[in-house]
């Protein structure tokens, strides 16, 4: 054994390999035992700005930098995006003369006759090669000198203007072109805003790459504004000189160009001096340019144009004109730059409606406590022939015949007695006038006392209002309304109360005309129209009113007996004021308190409806529909009717029975009795007296009235109206 073999392994015990691994030292707070852990080494901050760590900062901050550049170059985009979709397109040349131009409308009668124009008034498109050269150059002169020589924006000219701005310290100069000027006309808004100008600036550049000089130069002339409603040259030189543009003289031409820095300010019709002062700066601007010598241009100082006459204006035809424009719109609005809107109006018949309105109340108003009045006259068709909606349209344009609703008091009551022919009441029936109790409703008449036993026909004539009220309970007042919807009246609901049958609810006096007419016309309702054609100043057709025979609404037997029993109103009941020798009928109607007066009536041949009252609702000194309102329908009939043959209802079927007058009249010494026996036969003696009575309502008062101690046996005083809208009446048991 050598040395070697004495060398031993690294010590172990001998039972090592058997021993098992020891186990880790549980984790948790140390033990008072343990040695403390190591504390965390503070942070040198000064190491932060050692060469790395300035790298990775600088690194940070370019980064962010680069987010900010490409987040702003991002919303630079969308923004711009956004501003160019917000300038409106530029359409074709053709379409820049139309684009945006706010339709004007002419207004006819039923024969083409102009009555009016509304809106704005454009004229006729005019060339640079119709005008004189003067012309063009008065509005360069005025507006942009420079204007063949710089672009669509003036770069200098907009320096010039800050500059000369800046000294006055306020606004004396304008740095827009003439291009600028047209693309806010056409397209923008007048805002002082600089998204206005840019845009406005975008639009200019955009209109002259489309277009020469030549062509932008002629579409601001026939676009621009010129004060008074007059767009483009052409409308202006006709509305202040009466003359076509191609026509204007170099004094004229410089006036005209002084008006678009301030039209509404300088129209000609508002402040002459004003726009003759600038019309001179104009000829000085003309001259300095070398375009005018310097004594063309004292001779257009020292004679000044001369304004033409002014247009007549809408004279009696104001609030036809306004219902006309409102339905027009509504019609054709937007179709077309300029109408030309057709009416059913006869001139004459206008002209002379308005004026018996103005007269009548004129002579009577102040006695009768009466301010205003309406009145609508329709064809057989529902033409609507003359409308009236107030004494004066210049005063008052509110239209009391289409916008006032007002309670028609008894001329409500045919529509009851309709609704009864219809529940099997005859006109010969009998039932009584007596004293009557609907729930806590209990009518009276107009006079006081009651008349007892009467037919269902006199009981209309003399607008009896217990048995009117007997008659509404009997059928109900849900047919009522049923039958006035039918009938037209629309404001009627649809289950009124039973005071309906005294005319509690409120219509209006086109309404009420429209519902008679189905009376008048056997049964077949029309509805009244105003406007007959829409067309454009090309004369393409954009609507036209369809003639037709109206729908049946009504039996016609139960019409035939309602006008012979509305006949009896004019013949010997409440308004016998209103005969005028021809076969008609009618009815009164008066409000509580005679706050309004109603006759709605109608021959073959025409219908009428008159309404007078105040706008404030205060009463009137006692009038009834059978005074004034009577004796404005019978001035308008005399005149509608002239040169038409007399001639009766030709669809009333032959088994209509005539009224008797006199079988249930009152008694004798009643001045109704009176009248009654008098009263001409509706068939025989009827038209004894026609000629006179043209006469007298051209010439002279109307014939004498006959005595009326009952005056409007219809119409309610404090005691006979019930309220407005009283509960709904109990049923009670039939007379």
């Amino acid at each position: 054994m050598n040395d070697d073999d004495w060398i031993l392994p690294p010590s172990k015990s001998i039972d090592s390999a058997n021993r098992p691994p020891p186990e880790p030292e549980p984790i948790g707070p140390p033990s008072f035992g343990r040695a403390p852990p190591p504390k965390r080494p503070k942070v040198n901050w000064r190491e932060l700005f050692r060469r790395d760590h300035r790298l990775w900062i600088w690194g940070s901050l370019a980064a962010f930098a680069a987010v900010i550049v490409i987040g702003g170059a991002i919303f630079g985009v969308v923004s711009v995006g956004r501003f160019y979709a917000s300038i409106p397109e530029i359409p074709d040349k053709a379409t820049l003369t139309v684009v945006n131009q706010a339709p004007g409308m002419t207004f006819e009668d039923k024969d083409g006759r102009v009555l009016a124009t509304r809106g704005p008034k454009h004229g006729y498109a005019i060339s640079l090669a119709e005008l004189p050269t003067y012309v063009p150059q008065a509005f360069l002169a005025a507006e942009d000198r420079r204007f063949y020589h710089h672009g669509p924006v003036d770069l200098r000219g907009m320096a010039r203007a800050a500059w000369m701005n800046w000294r006055a310290h306020r606004t004396v100069q304008g740095g827009s072109t003439l291009t600028q000027q047209l693309a806010k006309t056409l397209f923008l808004t007048p805002d002082q805003t600089l998204k206005r100008k840019l845009q406005e600036a975008v639009i200019a550049g955009r209109l002259e790459k489309e277009m020469s000089k030549d062509e932008v130069l002629e579409l601001y002339l026939n676009r621009i504004f010129f004060g008074d409603n007059a767009y483009g040259i052409d409308a202006a030189s006709q509305t202040y000189f009466g003359k076509p543009a191609r026509q204007l003289t170099l004094q004229e031409a410089a006036l005209l160009a002084a008006l678009p820095k301030a039209p509404t300010r300088l129209a000609l019709t508002n402040d002459m001096d004003s726009a003759l002062q600038r019309s001179h700066l104009v000829l000085h601007n003309m001259r300095a340019e070398g375009w005018i010598t310097p004594d063309q241009e004292q001779a257009a100082i020292d004679s000044p144009p001369k304004l033409a006459p002014e247009a007549p204006g809408e004279g009696e035809f104001g609030y036809v004109i306004d219902m006309a424009s409102a339905e027009a719109v509504k019609i054709a609005g937007g179709q077309a730059p300029d109408l030309v809107v057709r009416l059913s109006i006869d001139q004459s018949l206008q002209t002379q409606a308005q004026a018996i309105v103005r007269q009548t109340i004129a002579a009577e108003g102040q006695n009768a406590h009466v301010k205003q009045a309406a009145l609508v006259l329709l064809a057989p068709d529902g033409a609507v022939r003359a409308l009236v909606g107030g004494v004066d349209h210049h005063l008052s344009a509110f239209n009391r015949a289409t916008q006032a609703q007002r309670q028609p008091g008894s001329s409500f009551k045919p529509f009851v007695y309709a609704a009864a022919l219809e529940a099997g009441v005859k006109p010969t029936d009998i039932r009584t006038d007596q004293p009557v109790r609907f729930g806590l409703w209990a009518p009276t008449n107009y006079e006081p006392g009651f008349r007892g036993p009467m037919t269902v026909a006199n009981a209309l004539a003399l607008s009896i209002n217990t048995i009117a009220a007997q008659l509404a309970n009997e059928v109900g007042g849900a047919k009522l309304g049923e039958i006035a919807h039918r009938f037209g009246l629309k404001s009627i609901p649809d289950d009124p109360n039973l005071s309906v049958a005294l005319g509690s609810y409120e219509v209006n006096l086109l309404e009420l005309a429209g519902a008679y007419q189905v009376f008048q016309q056997g049964g077949q309702r029309t509805e009244p129209y105003l406007i007959d054609q829409i067309a454009t100043t090309r004369g393409d057709v954009l609507y036209s009113h369809v003639a037709s025979a109206g729908a049946p609404v009504y039996d016609v037997a139960h019409a035939g007996d309602m006008v012979r029993m509305m006949e009896g109103v004019i013949s010997h009941g409440t308004a016998t004021r209103a005969a005028f020798g021809r076969p008609a009928a009618g009815k009164t109607g008066t409000t509580q308190n005679w706050r309004d007066a109603w006759f709605m009536g109608f021959t073959p041949d025409w219908l009428c409806g008159v309404w007078i009252g105040n706008d404030d609702n205060t009463p009137m000194n006692k009038v009834t529909g059978g005074a004034i309102p009577a004796e404005i329908w019978r001035k308008m009939m005399l005149l509608a009717h002239q040169g038409a043959p007399v001639r009766d209802f030709t669809w009333l079927p032959p088994e209509a029975p005539p009224v008797d007058a006199t079988s249930d009249a009152p008694p004798s010494d009643e001045p109704a009795a009176a009248a009654a026996a008098s009263a001409p036969d509706a068939k025989a003696g009827f038209y004894n007296g026609l000629g006179s009575d043209f006469a007298n309502a051209q010439h002279g008062p109307p014939p004498p009235e006959p005595p009326k101690a009952h005056d409007d046996a219809d119409d309610n005083d404090d005691r006979d109206e019930p309220p407005a809208r009283p509960p709904p009446p109990p049923p009670s048991p039939q007379p």
